[in-house]
């Protein structure tokens, strides 16, 4: 089993339940670890192909809470891939001004 990491992958949705949140995109920073069997000679996971469905996957639900943005990405990747282990955490950097919130499964 190897590990891949996918570290501040950023972009701007439409995320959160406050009325300026359903209006104006905002940054989202994602951070995912995931694990699969590697065999030599046997297909990869293609982690641009994990990348890009994890950022059209969020940018069109338009999820109200961090909380259902991690476990439904969660499980689109895990019956996407052939991927385990996964570990997803979402963050909002710009939300509050004196910290970042984020949710991890």
């Amino acid at each position: 089993m190897v590990t891949i990491h996918i570290k501040k992958l950023k972009f701007k949705t439409i995320i959160g339940i406050l009325p300026q949140e359903r209006d104006k995109k905002q940054n989202i920073v994602v951070n995912i670890s995931f694990g699969y069997l590697y065999e030599k000679d046997s297909e990869v996971v293609d982690y641009t192909k994990v990348v890009t469905k994890i950022k059209n996957f969020i940018k069109k639900q338009k999820f109200k809470l961090l909380e259902d943005a991690v476990i439904q990405t969660k499980k689109e990747l895990l019956n996407s891939f052939r991927i385990k282990d996964i570990k997803i955490e979402i963050k909002k950097p710009d939300i509050l001004t004196n910290c970042i919130v984020s949710c991890e499964i």
